[in-house]
């Protein structure tokens, strides 16, 4: 578990983040979303130790990861695992390579057993059979895959999500969802995902935080969505005439 309390970031004289105060639980897809300029790719950089907020605590298991030392961080940060919206993988490496990165960096076990637990990840994604080819040589779905399985190879707790579904048609998004969340229940593991697509909220929002302006504005879960008098959050997630009639048709059924 995550635990956020009164988080401010201030640059120079520009207030980014007002006070929040938020609780990512494990074994939980946990959403951040809000729109552009909102704050909350500000937000996550935070919590992952991208930027140091002006204010505040990040609880990690109640561990203040804002007090701990240059050490401690550097141990906490090997229990994290992180999806990039652009998947960021080494195109001079192979799949197999690639997820066997962190692994190499940070794990002290054989090189058989790196290989071997590199191929178990692959294998989880469903992509064993792509292990020998390289990045440029697969379809963007199949590297946001290649980037989870190297994402869980040193099996963190913690795992962080950039717009993962950036780039990747409505098939294929759900399929990312799919795993995203099949993976977190499987390791138990705090998952935080940053997000613009809707269809991800409406899908594995099991918790929701929406950013307004720098300031936590509501949560709640994706059912809770449909019945939320807040105005901001419904004329963000609703924009749109075909969510509008996704909601009109959720309202009704519960009305029945």
């Amino acid at each position: 578990m995550i635990e956020i309390k009164n988080l401010y970031k201030s640059f120079d004289d520009k207030e980014v983040l007002k006070g929040i105060n938020a609780t990512f639980e494990n074994g939980k897809t946990n959403l951040i979303i809000g729109q552009s300029g909102s704050g909350k790719t500000v937000f996550m950089k935070c919590i992952v130790g991208l930027l140091q907020p002006t204010k505040g605590e990040i609880l990690y298991d109640e561990r203040n990861f804002l007090n701990m030392g240059k050490n401690e961080k550097k141990l906490l940060r090997r229990e994290m695992g992180m999806i990039f919206q652009s998947a960021a993988l080494f195109d001079s490496m192979s799949v197999l390579e690639n997820v066997m990165f962190p692994l190499n960096m940070f794990s002290k076990d054989t090189l058989r057993d790196r290989q071997r637990r590199a191929l178990f990840c692959l294998d989880r994604v469903k992509l064993s059979d792509a292990s020998n080819k390289f990045p440029g040589e697969i379809s963007g779905g199949m590297q946001k895959r290649v980037a989870i399985a190297r994402a869980i190879a040193l099996q963190p707790q913690y795992l962080f999500c950039d717009e993962p579904n950036s780039g990747l048609d409505p098939k294929t998004s759900l399929v990312i969802d799919e795993l995203i969340q099949d993976i977190t229940r499987e390791y138990n593991m705090t998952t935080i995902i940053n997000t613009h697509d809707m269809n991800s909220v409406m899908g594995i929002g099991e918790k929701i935080i929406f950013i307004y302006e720098g300031h936590k504005e509501w949560e709640g879960s994706k059912d809770d969505i449909f019945t939320s008098p807040n105005s901001k959050l419904n004329n963000f997630v609703f924009a749109s005439d075909l969510f509008q009639k996704v909601k009109e048709a959720e309202v009704q059924n519960l009305e029945g």
